[in-house]
């Protein structure tokens, strides 16, 4: 697992959306939208702050759950900002 410390930052090219950012990011959409105060799409040329993981992150395997991963699937959503969880993803633990 990795720690991850280090703060990002991302200039919005035309045509992009918040959630295809976030999907490079490995971030939640809504996060990243909390973290740059965002109630509308990003405009072209915004730099937006890739929010910083807290924990230790993880990528999914098969057999993984929101539960096994976090305690609990509440547990797994307040650190990873989503309900989304499939194989392969960047999970925050």
């Amino acid at each position: 697992m990795l720690k991850t410390l280090q703060r990002r930052y991302y200039q919005v090219k035309d045509g992009q959306t918040l959630e295809e950012i976030a999907e490079y990011f490995s971030v939640s959409p809504r996060v990243l939208a909390r973290e740059n105060g965002l109630d509308s799409p990003p405009p072209v040329g915004k730099i937006l702050s890739i929010p910083t993981e807290r924990g230790d992150a993880y990528t999914v395997k098969e057999g993984d759950t929101p539960s096994l991963l976090c305690g609990s699937e509440e547990g797994f959503i307040k650190k990873n900002g989503a309900r989304i969880f499939y194989l392969g993803m960047r999970a925050i633990l």
